[in-house]
């Protein structure tokens, strides 16, 4: 009874082998279904990642495009505003020298004419210091001396 016990008990091992191979090969296909699918979806990531990297060097080309035309605008409006600034001041500039020119050209009519009043009011005295002198020296025993 031994040799039929362990006939049935080899029986049995060989079944648990076969089932343990076939539950091998079973995982085998899985994991090879598995790493295809992995390779294929990497594919497609690594198809997807190149075509957002084109998408993201057309979109830098447009904004440095863009930014481009708007330093260019920008440039020119300020040389714009940099020569009507100029050109005002320039235009304030010739306006503050009339000025100073008409003042100064009344400064030196007012001054020619206090110096032709200063000028006839010193003739004025003179001439009656003159008088004066001439009149005290006309009396007798007055002589008026300079030093």
């Amino acid at each position: 009874m031994q040799k039929e016990h362990l006939e049935v008990i080899l029986e049995d091992i060989n079944g648990k082998f076969d089932l343990v191979l076939e539950g091998q090969e079973s995982l085998r296909k899985e994991m090879h279904g598995i790493r295809d699918e992995l390779a294929e979806k990497i594919d497609q990531n690594t198809f997807m990642i190149k075509a957002l990297n084109q998408k993201i060097d057309g979109v830098d080309a447009r904004l440095d495009t863009k930014i481009d035309g708007v330093e260019q605008r920008l440039e020119q409006k300020i040389d714009g505003v940099e020569q009507r600034l100029e050109q005002k001041i320039e235009g304030v500039e010739l306006k503050l020298e009339q000025k100073i020119d008409g003042v100064e050209l009344k400064l030196e009519q007012k001054i020619d004419g206090v110096e032709k009043k200063l000028g006839q009011k010193l003739d004025a005295v003179a001439a009656d210091l003159k008088d004066h002198r001439a009149d005290t020296e006309s009396h007798r025993g007055y002589q008026v001396r300079e030093e």
